[in-house]
């Protein structure tokens, strides 16, 4: 697949076979994550990668639990908050496996500099016939204390972008995108 297909096909994919993503395969994807530029070349990236099924199901519990404990009474729709109190929801979509990509320092820009090797990861999944989602669900949870102990990461480190990976069951249907608003500043 050349690489406009994969930027206009990829989708956010929430229903995956059982059958594991192995671990060349995985590797191959971090290696494509690790090519995305960063600021002042600092590469700030790590990543940690969850096949155990059981630390999967812990970390869904726990976001779940957290997301519904600390949002702002009211902001939460309805929808989010019957699937959050549901004990079968399963925020990773028994996905078999999680790439988690965090910042290992404080440093400038390393929020987006995670964001662009997420993306890099996503396509090169799209790419090789997989699907990805970045699941939003998670984030709160893993950035705190009990988090980063789930992934064995460090205190100091940031995690920015877990990323559940997969065969997809199907692959989803285009979503329509509005015309672009675009402002051109042309020389005369």
């Amino acid at each position: 697949m050349d690489l406009k297909e994969a930027i206009y096909t990829r989708r956010s994919v929430r229903e995956f076979r059982t059958d594991p993503v192995n671990e060349k395969t995985l590797r191959e994807l971090i290696e494509a994550a690790v090519q995305a530029p960063s600021a002042v070349n600092q590469q700030p990236c790590s990543f940690c990668v969850v096949r155990d099924k059981a630390v999967l199901t812990k970390i869904s519990r726990e976001a779940k639990a957290h997301m519904v404990r600390t949002s702002p009474v009211g902001l939460m729709s309805h929808h989010f908050e019957q699937i959050l109190n549901d004990p079968n929801f399963d925020i990773f979509y028994h996905a078999p496996a999680l790439i988690v990509i965090s910042t290992v320092s404080e440093i400038a820009w390393a929020v987006e500099d995670c964001a662009l090797a997420a993306e890099n990861l996503m396509l090169t999944a799209r790419g090789a016939g997989l699907g990805t989602c970045w699941i939003g669900f998670a984030q709160a949870w893993l950035g705190t204390s009990e988090g980063k102990a789930a992934l064995k990461l460090p205190p100091a480190y940031k995690p920015v972008a877990p990323i559940i990976v997969g065969h997809p069951k199907s692959v989803p249907s285009p979503v329509l995108r509005r015309e672009p608003e675009i402002r051109w500043l042309n020389a005369s």
